[in-house]
C-alpha cells in the first residue's frame, strides 16, 4: 500500500482511538455520555475493522484491547476481581447472529443456547462466604479490579444478605439498574431542590451505587438482575439456567425474561421476541445476550482478552416513537433569537419521559412541514436530546394550516426580523423582558460575573417587581433591601443579605468577567480574557475602532465589528456608565495583566488529570499569567498531560515539546 495511504489510516486509527477513549471516559467513569451507545458502538465497529485489516497497527492501550472504564478510588477502595468481568461482543444484524450461533454449532456437539434481556445499569460482582455476603465489586477495568461498593449493595432492596445454603464460596454477576418509576421519582426531586436531573436511569444508577452515603443509594431505589454464575465451590452445575433456578430458590432474583434455543432462527426470533416487547417493560434495556447454556462448553471454548467466546449481544437500533404535537411554544434567548418548540403527547424513549423537542428555526419547520396537530416520529439525538425525524402525513388531520413564527415577539408584542443570511428571527426590542432575564442569567454565571443565589426564579421576581431593568441594576438592589424582604423576591433576610454581599463582592472582579456577562454575541470567556489583556481597561475597549481591535489575538473580522457596534450603541453606553458609579472595577489588575510566573507561556491540556478537570486546570494557568491553546504547535511551551492523553500527546512528543503531569504544572507555576 502506497506510503500516503498508510498515513491516513494511521491519522484515522489515531482520531477514533482518542473519541473512543473520551466516551468511555464519559461512560464508565463521570456517568455522563454525549453520545447514544448506537453511535459509540459504530465508531467501535469500524477501529475494529481497521485493527483487522490492519493488525500490525494495533498498540496495546487501544480501545479493542482494554475492558470497562478504570476503578475510581474516589469511590470506594479497590478490589481485585477473582474472576474478570469481562464485556461482551457487540453484533448489530441478523446475519451476524447466525454467523456466531453456526459456528459454535460447528465447534459443539447440539448445544443449546439461552436468549435474555441485556439491561442497561452498572455491573456488579457479589460475593458470598459460607452463605452470607461479605462483598459487593464494580466492574472497573473489567480485568483485574473494581471498587468495592458493598455498604451500598446492601441498601439495594434486591440484594440477598444471606443465602439458604451455605455454599463456601458464591460469586455471582448482576446488573444494578433503576426502574423507570423510580427515575421518575428522583428527578422529581431534583427539580424540586433545583439539582441537575440525571439524563436517564442507567447514569442515576450508576452515580448512586458509587455514592459515598448509601442512605442516597437506599433513597434512590435501584433494582439488581442477577445474570451469570461467576464462580462457587461446594456445589456443582452443569448448565446456565440450572444454576439460574439454584439462585431462585435461595431468593435471589435472576433475568426472568430468557428463553432456551437451539437453532439460530430460534435464537433471532427471541431476540425480536424481546426487542418488540422492550418498551413496556418497567426498566430499560439496550440489547439482548446470546450466550451458551452448557457450562462445561463455556469452559472449553474460554475468552480472548477482553471478550467471552461463548457469548454475544445484539444491540437494538435507536427507539422511534410515534406522538401528536399539541401546540408549539415560541421562546425569546437572551439575543433575542426565537426558538420554536414542539410540545407533543408524552412517550417514553431511552429510558425518560419526553414530551417536548426544538424546531430549531422556521426554516427547519417549512422543510418538514410540522403543523399542530401533525402525528411525528421522534427520537432522541445520542440518546439524550429529543428531535422530530419526520412527519407521518398520511395521519394528518383536516384543518391543519402550515405554522408561522410570525412578526411579533410572543413575549413583548415588539417586532421581529429574520437576520440576513442566517434562519434566525429575533425581536428587535433591547428592553424585551425575555432578553432581559437571558441576559441576567448570563451575567451571574459562573463564566462571567460568577455572582452565586440568583437564579431563575429570583430574576424573574426582581424583573416583574421592577427592580431590573438592564444589569446594571443588580447593584442598586441593596438600595431596595427592605422591599425585598417584605416581598421576598429572593428569599429570607438571610438568603438576601447573602445575595446582595455576592453581589457587593462581584465589583472587584477583572474586568473580562464583566465583559463576559455583557453577552456581546461571539464573545466568550477566553475572547475577553484576550481583548482585556490587549486594552488593559474596558474604557479603552469602548473607545476602540474594528481597526484597533483586529490586532487582538483570536479576534476576526465579524467579532471585531460585533464589539465595536456594541460600544458605539448609546444604550450599552448607558449600562457601562451605570456600572462605573457603582464601582464595578473595569481595569486590568497588574497581577492578571502581566506579571504572573506563567507568563509569555502556551499550554495545551489533554487527558483526565487527578486533581482537577480541564477547565479548572485552564482557569488556574490563566490565573498565572500563562496562555491556554486548543492544539500543539511547534508554538506550545508546555503539554500538560494526564490519563487518555491520545494524539496530543503523540504530536507534543514528535514535536520536542516538553509534557508535564498535574503535579509538575504547580510546581512551574511556584518556580518562576
Amino acid at each position: 500500500m502506497p506510503e500516503k495511504d498508510i498515513r491516513s489510516i494511521k491519522k484515522e486509527l489515531t482520531t477514533l482511538r482518542k473519541e473512543i477513549r473520551y466516551h468511555n471516559n464519559r461512560y464508565y467513569n463521570e456517568d455522563s455520555p454525549e453520545i447514544s451507545d448506537y453511535a459509540y458502538d459504530q465508531l467501535m465497529r469500524r477501529l475494529k475493522k481497521l485493527e483487522e485489516a490492519y493488525p500490525e497497527l494495533i498498540t496495546k492501550n487501544s480501545p479493542t484491547q482494554m475492558v470497562g472504564g478504570k476503578a475510581l478510588r474516589t469511590a470506594g477502595v479497590l478490589v481485585r476481581h477473582d474472576v474478570p468481568m469481562l464485556s461482551l461482543q457487540d453484533v448489530f444484524s441478523r446475519e451476524e447472529i447466525f454467523e456466531f450461533i453456526e459456528s459454535l454449532q460447528e465447534q459443539l456437539d447440539d448445544p443449546e443456547f439461552v436468549v435474555e434481556e441485556k439491561i442497561d445499569g452498572l455491573s456488579m460482582a457479589l460475593r458470598y462466604q459460607d452463605g452470607v455476603l461479605v462483598r459487593a465489586v464494580t466492574r472497573g477495568d473489567g480485568i483485574l479490579q473494581g471498587e468495592d461498593v458493598t455498604e451500598n449493595a446492601r441498601v439495594i432492596r434486591d440484594v440477598r444478605q444471606q443465602l439458604k445454603e451455605k455454599l463456601p464460596y458464591f460469586e455471582i454477576r448482576g446488573e444494578v439498574y433503576m426502574e423507570k418509576e423510580a427515575f421518575e421519582a428522583v428527578n422529581a426531586r431534583q427539580e424540586r431542590l433545583g439539582l441537575k436531573p440525571f439524563a436517564n436511569p442507567r447514569n442515576c444508577a450508576a452515580g448512586t451505587l458509587r455514592q459515598l452515603d448509601s442512605r442516597i443509594t437506599k433513597e434512590r431505589n435501584l433494582s439488581l438482575f442477577i445474570f451469570n454464575l461467576q464462580a462457587v465451590t461446594g456445589r456443582s452445575f452443569k448448565t446456565h439456567t440450572e444454576a439460574y433456578r439454584f439462585m431462585e430458590q435461595q431468593g435471589i432474583k435472576v433475568i426472568h425474561n430468557y428463553q432456551v434455543c437451539r437453532t439460530a432462527q430460534e435464537v433471532w426470533d427471541a431476540i425480536q421476541s424481546i426487542g418488540e416487547n422492550r418498551g413496556d417493560l418497567p426498566y430499560d434495556i439496550d440489547g439482548a445476550v446470546v450466550k451458551l447454556n452448557n457450562l462445561a462448553d463455556r469452559e472449553k471454548l474460554g475468552e480472548t482478552s477482553k471478550v467471552p467466546r461463548w457469548a454475544i449481544a445484539y444491540k437494538y437500533p435507536p427507539e422511534e416513537r410515534e406522538t401528536v404535537i399539541r401546540s408549539i411554544e415560541l421562546s425569546v434567548g437572551r439575543t433575542g433569537r426565537i426558538t420554536p418548540t414542539a410540545v407533543f403527547d408524552p412517550v417514553r424513549l431511552c429510558g425518560t419521559k419526553v414530551e417536548r423537542a426544538t424546531l430549531h428555526n422556521q426554516d427547519f419547520i417549512d422543510k418538514l412541514d410540522v403543523r399542530i396537530g401533525d402525528t411525528v416520529m421522534v427520537y432522541k439525538s445520542g440518546e439524550i436530546i429529543p428531535k422530530i425525524r419526520s412527519v407521518v402525513k398520511a395521519r394528518r388531520p383536516e384543518g391543519t394550516v402550515p405554522f408561522r413564527i410570525g412578526h411579533t415577539c410572543p413575549v413583548c408584542g415588539g417586532k421581529t426580523v429574520r437576520e440576513e443570511a442566517t434562519a434566525d428571527i429575533k425581536c428587535c426590542n433591547p428592553n424585551c423582558p425575555a432578553q432581559l432575564e437571558n441576559h441576567i442569567l448570563n451575567f451571574v454565571s459562573r463564566n462571567a460575573m460568577n455572582i452565586k443565589g440568583i437564579g431563575e426564579s429570583a430574576v424573574r421576581g426582581l424583573i416583574e417587581g421592577g427592580y431590573v431593568h438592564t444589569v446594571a441594576d443588580l447593584y442598586h438592589l441593596s438600595e431596595h433591601r427592605s422591599e425585598l424582604l417584605a416581598e421576598g423576591v429572593i428569599g429570607r433576610e438571610k438568603n438576601t443579605d447573602k445575595v446582595l454581599l455576592a453581589v457587593e463582592n462581584s465589583k472587584k472582579n477583572e474586568p473580562h468577567q464583566l465583559l463576559t456577562g455583557l453577552g456581546i454575541p461571539g464573545i466568550g470567556r477566553a475572547a475577553a480574557r484576550e481583548l482585556m489583556l490587549h486594552f488593559r481597561s474596558l474604557d479603552r475597549l469602548m473607545d476602540a475602532d474594528e481597526a484597533a481591535i483586529l490586532e487582538v489575538r483570536d479576534i476576526g473580522e465579524i467579532s471585531a465589528r460585533t464589539i465595536a457596534s456594541y460600544f458605539s450603541d448609546p444604550v450599552n453606553r448607558r449600562i457601562i456608565e451605570d456600572f462605573r458609579s457603582c464601582g464595578v472595577n473595569m481595569v486590568l489588575t497588574h497581577n492578571a495583566a502581566s506579571g504572573g510566573q506563567l507568563e509569555g507561556l502556551t499550554f495545551v491540556i489533554t487527558g483526565t488529570l487527578p486533581g482537577m478537570s480541564r477547565k479548572e486546570c485552564a482557569e488556574w494557568i490563566e490565573a498565572h499569567g500563562g496562555r491556554v491553546l486548543s492544539s500543539v504547535s511547534k508554538k506550545t511551551s508546555y503539554l500538560v498531560a494526564g490519563e487518555s492523553a491520545g494524539s496530543k500527546l503523540s504530536k507534543a512528543q514528535e514535536l520536542g515539546i516538553p509534557v508535564l503531569s498535574e503535579e509538575d504544572l504547580l510546581h512551574l507555576g511556584k518556580e518562576r
